[in-house]
């Protein structure tokens, strides 16, 4: 390690004055590959490489290990006119290493790589920065004390109190959301189910796992925002939390005025049964809590059995976060209503809904169909075709693409790719296929630097990674973010459509395209705020890679 940090001070120095006036930049993962990795790179020039090799330098020796061919694609990138990829798969030394081209180094990354348990961590410790209430937050005092204030039953307000305090924020705001919450608390939940060997570290040495440490979080508050039989609490603060001002949440002028917003709907008690229904596996098992785990069991059974007298949707809150349809997720709570309990209309709920629901062909808080096609899969296979159908239409969408993102630029891109790579692994694993392995990869190396603006998106991982996060603790607490993940790049025209102030710079200007645009810029809410939502995604497949 001290070789490594000693390398890359001096690859530091030498990028500044050499790299960027070379016009050519190498871009790959900057955390680095297993030795059976695909290793594939993307080579930005502007100027002809047609004749050079790229090499691969040993940071510890600073002597050539490796070398090959690059190849010369035929996409362009602004004034980059020259676009080469190469491979160096069949590389399986241990090491720290960079990539030359001619007078030009890549950051430096790992081969063999035993970053992924710390990058969990990593993504793990953005949780206790997101707590509120009573939660042992991290960088910021207990807050929120007295939420919710009063309870809003669609236009009528009722000045009765609900103790919905704890949970999460939802990004760099202190509103809380039902519906990510609990995809959240069931992402979580689900990472360590399907493989709990990796989620056993207990940094904390409380006696619990982590993960589910921060899950149960998650649970308290969810059993607390089911505070009637048939209704939720779904959002907690208005709109009015963005007018306030930078400060943090212990020194909100608005914590003893946050109203709550309450609905239900076929979508929130499929989300909330089928969390509710896995955590009463884990907890029944893993801590032999008999008294939490009926706790949870009951309330997912109880839920579930109102479905028929709801609405499909709830439409409550202030429109962020509504789910434009609800059979996937019903369907989830049914399978997973089904593992714990045997009952047979459970699962035939569950291929009736997930039939339905059909494949969504895109990954968010709201498209998680995959999830239950994944559960159902175990029992008839047929249903590995839904996620079979998504993937090949990621598959199709990188392949037009530079670094094979498998899909388009929007809001909350980064998560988007997180649900890609995520499919791929469960595919994976129900079928023992590598048919794609290369989408896999590239979304993962995607969002830790192999991107045309040669950042990590996450805080402090990699050699240049997001500083300026759009997240009001961060920016007071001068930049630190433990586990904050960016949203990633957004096509110019929506982005410009906000008419954001920027505060610095865009140092990334050379590669911004009409495509995608990304700031490193604490203004920028679009691009550059972390959420909770793509954090859980993250860390499932971070998680993939800890061998």
């Amino acid at each position: 390690m001290r070789n490594f940090l000693n390398g890359l001070i001096i690859y530091l120095l030498f990028f500044t004055s050499n790299s960027l006036a070379s016009g050519i930049h190498i871009r790959l993962s900057q955390v680095g590959y297993l030795l059976t990795d695909q290793k594939i790179g993307v080579v930005l020039s502007e100027q002809n490489l047609d004749k050079n090799k790229f090499e691969i330098i040993s940071v510890q020796t600073g002597k050539a290990v490796h070398s090959g061919q690059l190849r010369r694609t035929q996409k362009r990138l602004n004034n980059f006119d020259f676009i080469y990829d190469f491979s160096f798969t069949e590389f399986k030394s241990r090491g720290e290493f960079s990539v030359r081209i001619k007078d030009s180094d890549s950051f430096p990354f790992e081969v063999g790589a035993s970053t992924y348990v710390g990058l969990v961590d990593t993504l793990l410790q953005f949780f206790k920065v997101q707590r509120c209430g009573f939660t042992s937050p991290f960088f910021h005092d207990i807050c929120h004390k007295a939420d919710a204030t009063s309870l809003l039953f669609g236009k009528r307000v009722n000045r009765q109190t609900e103790d919905v305090t704890g949970g999460w924020h939802d990004a760099a705001d202190y509103i809380k959301f039902f519906n990510t919450i609990a995809y959240t608390t069931y992402t979580l939940l689900f990472s360590y189910d399907y493989d709990n060997q990796k989620f056993e570290f207990d940094k904390d040495k409380d006696g619990a796992p982590d993960i589910l440490q921060e899950c149960r979080v998650g649970l308290d508050w969810l059993h607390r925002a089911h505070f009637r039989d048939d209704l939720f609490i779904t959002q907690v603060q208005d709109m009015r939390d963005h007018e306030v001002g930078w400060r943090l949440p212990e020194n909100d002028p608005l914590e003893f005025d946050r109203p709550a917003f309450t609905g239900t709907g076929k979508n929130l008690i499929g989300i909330y049964s089928a969390t509710m229904a896995l955590a009463s596996r884990i907890w029944r098992t893993r801590f032999q809590d008999i008294e939490f785990a009926d706790k949870c069991l009951a309330s997912a059974k109880q839920t579930y059995d109102l479905r028929n007298d709801v609405p499909d949707l709830d439409k409550s809150g202030t429109g962020m976060y509504q789910d434009s349809k609800f059979e996937g997720k019903l369907a989830l709570g049914a399978i997973e209503l089904y593992i714990s309990t045997g009952g047979q209309e459970y699962f035939d709920d569950a291929v009736s809904y997930a039939r339905s629901a059909g494949p969504d062909y895109w990954w968010s808080w709201g498209d998680i169909n995959s999830y239950a096609h994944y559960r159902i899969a175990k029992y008839d296979p047929i249903f590995r075709d839904f996620i079979r159908q998504n993937l090949d239409h990621f598959r199709n969408s990188s392949r037009k693409k530079l670094f094979m993102e498998g899909a388009d630029y929007s809001w909350g891109t980064n998560h988007t790719l997180m649900g890609v790579a995520l499919q791929a692994i469960l595919y994976k694993q129900l079928t023992r296929s590598s048919e794609y392995d290369s989408l896999l990869y590239a979304q993962r190396d995607f969002v830790l630097g192999k991107n045309q603006w040669g950042v990590s998106f996450i805080h402090n991982v990699g050699s240049n990674f997001t500083k300026y996060f759009h997240h009001q603790i961060s920016y007071l607490k001068n930049g630190y973010l433990p586990g904050g993940f960016a949203a990633g790049p957004v096509p110019k025209e929506a982005l410009d459509s906000y008419k954001i102030q920027y505060e610095k710079r865009d140092k990334y200007i050379s590669f911004q395209t009409e495509e995608g645009v990304y700031r490193d810029d604490r203004m920028d809410y679009v691009s550059n705020e972390p959420t909770i939502v793509a954090n859980a995604a993250a860390i499932f497949v971070m998680a993939y890679f800890i061998k």
